[in-house]
């Protein structure tokens, strides 16, 4: 009988919210996963990986955690929704949040 580490899908510990962001402003989603072995994960945006030419993308816990920060906000070139992809030799899951992007001078808070 051979003993040995079971290999698992990855599974998200951390995963990306809904946001709404001001044009102009800054938002990040964040994302980590677990599983045996330990996955990557990656961001899609509208079927594309996201590639840090064009986002900042922060790494974290050796790929298995990461960073989407986006900067400066543009409707509705950044209006859509981020998918988080985390992936290992058994699989990948995915995860998605939505960015909304509004006009900042259109933007008026109310206190209750």
């Amino acid at each position: 009988m051979l003993l040995g580490v079971s290999h698992a899908l990855p599974e998200f510990t951390k995963v990306p919210v809904d946001q709404i962001g001001v044009s102009g402003g800054v938002i990040s989603f964040v994302c980590q996963a677990t599983g045996n072995p330990k996955p990557r994960v990656s961001w899609v945006k509208k079927g594309m990986k996201i590639s840090f030419q064009y986002f900042d993308i922060i790494e974290f816990d050796e790929g298995a955690g990461s960073v989407l920060r986006i900067q400066p906000l543009r409707s509705p070139r950044d209006d859509a929704i981020y998918e988080c992809v985390a992936e290992n030799t058994e699989g990948n899951v995915s995860v998605s949040a939505r960015l909304s992007v509004i006009q900042g001078e259109s933007c008026i808070l109310k206190q209750p």
